[in-house]
């Protein structure tokens, strides 16, 4: 069964926008801490955001103010609207789920790609 599924990557000028889009299992929902996580070449991994099944949510200094995390409870989906991309956003993006934000996670989607240019 796979739990998280990413979408949205693509392609895009600098300052412009992305929606990526988490659709995890019902029970992923519901249940856990949800995160967004960058990988870019040669780089560690990145925790940007997170989110819990409240609605509560947490940044990276990185992307505070420019990146929004939120639920859409109808869809079992979480979003990550990201605004002024920079060359530097540019990575793999990847969905993942830990039982407690801050525990670790338990579950990783694929990744989708983001690549921003000039």
């Amino acid at each position: 069964q796979v739990e998280l599924v990413e979408s949205g990557g693509g392609s895009v000028q600098a300052g412009g926008s992305l929606r990526l889009t988490c659709t995890a299992s019902f029970h992923i929902f519901n249940n856990y801490c949800i995160n967004w996580v960058r990988q870019a070449p040669g780089a560690e991994r990145e925790g940007l955001a997170a989110i819990e099944s409240n609605g509560d949510a947490m940044y990276a200094d990185s992307v505070k103010g420019r990146f929004t995390i939120s639920r859409d409870d109808a869809e079992s989906s979480i979003h990550l609207q990201m605004n002024n991309l920079k060359l530097e956003d540019t990575a793999m993006y990847y969905c993942a789920a830990e039982a407690t934000c801050g525990a670790g996670m338990d579950y990783w989607g694929r990744g989708t790609q983001v690549t921003v240019s000039s």
